[in-house]
């Protein structure tokens, strides 16, 4: 006789804790399961959630993506055995501060030309586990780790490579502003794992010249994660986020350092793990990392800070770590011995963070105020991504304020801006857009239904 399924007690406890019922849980494991593509989930529904309480047990990705549905419900770190589950085997690299950085870029490497490996890392779940960043020892190690790192090979690597890989890294970074990162990131990864490793690997005619390359790789690491979390591969950009840390660490560059933790915090908001964006944002302007920044850099880290307060609730930070980041800004000067990675970061962009940290603290007066100022100063030829999620994000607030017909007219620009781009984070805008809209949808509003019938479109084609 077969023996009966033994309830979930624990799945149970977690689903009451978060005050779901079944269908609820359900629809959260489906929203993570849209952000790393994973289609064989779309049909999960309230009786699948039931059954798993009962004791039967989800397949594939499901625990992984179910318990980082629960952490960011809960607020803390939730893994798939809290939930009376099992998580899946697989054999991607392991997010580990401590894992040699060289042979950890070698394995991402790996992963890039190994078609199933790089299906796995692409559809993995994002999670919080390797959030916490290490402590002061771990950065003197590394350091000390670099110095006493010997060459693999014969090649003599010298300032004109150096060169070479800075304007790499421009380029491929004023094509991720314009075009998104579903653009050109396979060539991305390709040149970092394999011109740039290379280099890496070689002896260099000195030491300055060693520290330069690896802040180089860093930035070009941060870049591949930055152009992963655009595209919703959350989980893939933490890999690279992590490398690019590591990189910088190895080169003694705080200040690139906090460029990526700074990234990381913003990644870690928009997903809802509000704490932990918190803390690495506020990592991200301790000491040195604050300190040898230039000024327009010290404003991005600035402003992100600001962001995890306000999501927080701590509103009179926030409103003080802006004041911060507007002074900051304002004290960059053209000519400025900055780096290139902040070209970006200028009014517009301030505007833009701002506004969405005044989004979170509820002042949408406030917030389509600086979202306004935003789309206005900035050069949209240039930064056309950023330009249309600031759109989208406008016409959210706009529409939450009670103004549709605003909402209508501010999101039909965004769309018009999202032509030839193809990042994640600008289709969410579209998702939000629907979900605002659908009270509306078939009700006699010309506008809005016809505003909807075209995002359902550009979804559709997406």
């Amino acid at each position: 006789m077969a023996q009966a399924r033994q309830p979930n007690t624990k799945l149970a406890a977690a689903i009451a804790e978060a005050r779901w019922s079944h269908a609820q849980a359900a629809a959260a494991l489906l929203r993570v399961a849209a952000e790393v593509g994973a289609r064989e989930l779309a049909a999960v529904s309230r009786s699948h959630v039931s059954h798993w309480v009962a004791g039967s047990h989800p397949s594939g990705s499901a625990p992984a993506l179910l318990a980082e549905a629960f952490s960011r419900r809960l607020g803390r770190l939730v893994s798939p055995e809290d939930l009376g589950l099992s998580a899946a085997t697989d054999a991607l690299p392991a997010l580990d501060w401590n894992l040699d950085t060289l042979a950890a870029l070698a394995d991402l490497g790996r992963v890039n030309v190994d078609v199933g490996r790089r299906s796995l890392l692409e559809a993995a779940a994002y999670s919080v586990a390797a959030l916490a960043v290490p402590d002061s020892t771990w950065w003197t190690d590394m350091a000390d780790r670099a110095k006493a790192r010997t060459s693999s090979a014969n090649r003599s690597v010298g300032r004109g490579d150096l060169d070479a890989v800075r304007e790499m890294v421009v380029f491929f970074s004023r094509l991720d502003q314009r075009r998104g990162g579903g653009h050109a990131r396979s060539a991305v990864v390709q040149y970092l794992t394999t011109d740039v490793a290379q280099y890496l690997h070689g002896s260099f005619t000195d030491d300055a010249v060693r520290r330069d390359m690896f802040s180089a790789a860093s930035e070009l690491a941060y870049l591949v994660g930055w152009m992963a979390f655009d595209n919703a591969e959350h989980a893939a950009a933490l890999h690279y986020f992590t490398a690019s840390v590591k990189l910088a660490a190895e080169a003694n560059d705080p200040a690139m350092a906090a460029h990526t933790l700074r990234a990381m915090a913003h990644q870690a908001i928009d997903l809802g793990h509000i704490q932990h964006g918190l803390s690495l944002a506020t990592a991200s302007i301790e000491g040195n990392r604050y300190r040898l920044a230039s000024p327009r850099e010290r404003a991005l880290l600035g402003v992100v800070h600001a962001r995890g307060l306000a999501a927080t609730g701590d509103d009179r930070a926030a409103a003080t770590a802006l004041n911060k980041a507007e002074t900051d800004l304002a004290s960059a000067e053209p000519g400025d011995d900055e780096p290139s990675r902040v070209f970006f970061f200028g009014e517009a962009s301030l505007a833009h963070e701002t506004g969405c940290a005044l989004r979170d603290s509820n002042d949408l007066t406030g917030a389509a105020r600086e979202l306004r100022r935003s789309v206005r100063t900035r050069k949209a030829a240039t930064f056309t991504r950023t330009h249309a999620v600031t759109l989208g994000y406008l016409g959210a607030v706009q529409a939450r304020q009670g103004n549709l017909d605003e909402a209508c007219a501010t999101w039909n620009t965004a769309l018009d801006a999202m032509d030839g781009i193809r990042s994640a984070r600008a289709r969410q805008t579209v998702a939000d857009m629907r979900s605002a809209l659908s009270p509306f949808r078939g009700r006699g509003f010309a506008a809005a239904n016809a505003l909807d019938a075209r995002a359902a479109a550009y979804l559709a084609a997406a």
